[in-house]
């Protein structure tokens, strides 16, 4: 992890303001007409705002309610009602460190207790004390490395 340490810290920092975010649910009838209709906008007034036909936004507040738009779709909505889209990714373990150090583990886990299995073969077990000391051990040197299998 040293050598992607800067860019996990800049990325946290990105990603922190949309944390708050999360917890914003999107309208059933999607943010277009949600936004639109509070702000007494006919669909006749945003389609002139957007040069296009009134049935041509129907199908896009239709499509974005589906999560089938466009985010250049969305931008170009959200320009014409005088707005901008913000979007972004939350990780659901609170963190990129948090993501990196849970994958890391259940990887440890996995070559662990291989490892430990085999050796129970051979009559040489291990105590669950060694197991999970050497899970720990593992979890932090795959962290270290960062290697690709981790996100396999």
């Amino acid at each position: 992890m040293k050598k992607n340490k800067l860019q996990i810290e800049h990325l946290e920092k990105r990603i922190k303001p949309f944390i708050q975010a999360e917890s914003v649910t999107r309208p059933k009838i999607g943010w277009i007409k949600t936004i639109r209709t509070t702000l007494g906008m006919s669909l006749e007034q945003l389609s002139k705002k957007l040069g296009r036909n009134k049935s041509s936004v129907a199908r896009m507040e239709i499509r974005e309610s589906n999560g089938g738009i466009t985010i250049r779709t969305m931008e170009e909505v959200g320009r014409a009602m005088g707005m901008k889209l913000i979007y972004g990714f939350v990780p659901y373990d609170g963190s990129i460190e948090e993501l990196i150090e849970k994958r890391a583990k259940n990887l440890a886990t996995e070559i662990v207790m291989r490892t430990s299995g085999n050796m129970k073969l051979e009559d040489q077990e291990n105590s669950p004390e060694r197991i999970r000391k050497a899970i720990e051990e593992r979890t932090k040197e795959i962290m270290e490395e960062m290697p690709k299998k981790l996100w396999d």
